[in-house]
């Protein structure tokens, strides 16, 4: 909790910005959630030179990894396919094996691509506890059958997606970039 505390200090203005019923604060937190792993990824990747956006170490442990493009594409479109699971529509065709659509690829179009997804997974988060709202399957996501909940799908990404940043991150600083939560 202690590592949490100071990401939750830095993004407590964010917690204005969630206008859900006050009566569901569950609801509420989730997408403040939401909007704090947004919050942290989004900066990231736009803190990445464009000329830097095919960099991928190709040494030791890091051999045959994603670039790091391929990272934040992953992520949204991970980010797409499981929100909208939760909420019970089809994800975009183009999303399909998590890599994200080929046509996508300067930093500007990945940074759209990765803000539309955040956009859609917050909109899932605001839909937490609507009944009239159905949840389904993903065959990306281990939650299936009675297991799947909206909540469960959201967790999912925001989880996945911190794990990439990780990943993100480690680049940056391959690369000489302070990420901007460092800078903080």
């Amino acid at each position: 909790m202690r590592s949490l505390l100071p990401l939750l200090l830095l993004a407590a203005p964010l917690a204005a910005q969630v206008p859900v019923d006050s009566t569901n604060q569950d609801c509420a937190n989730l997408v403040f959630m939401v909007q704090v792993v947004r919050h942290e990824i989004e900066p990231a990747v736009a803190a990445m030179p464009a000329t830097k956006f095919g960099f991928a170490p190709t040494q030791g442990e890091f051999t045959g990894v994603r670039s790091f493009a391929r990272e934040a594409k992953h992520l949204s479109a991970t980010n797409y396919i499981l929100a909208s699971a939760a909420l019970g529509i089809d994800p975009p065709a183009d999303a399909g094996d998590e890599m994200g659509p080929d046509s996508v690829v300067t930093k500007d179009q990945i940074i759209a691509y990765m803000r539309g997804s955040f956009d859609l997974l917050e909109r899932a988060a605001r839909a937490y506890g609507d009944a009239r709202i159905p949840v389904r399957t993903s065959p990306i996501s281990p939650f299936q059958g009675r297991s799947v909940t909206r909540l469960a799908l959201i967790v999912e990404s925001t989880v996945h997606a911190f794990d990439h940043y990780g990943q993100m991150v480690e680049y940056l600083r391959m690369n000489g970039i302070v990420p901007p939560a460092s800078r903080r």
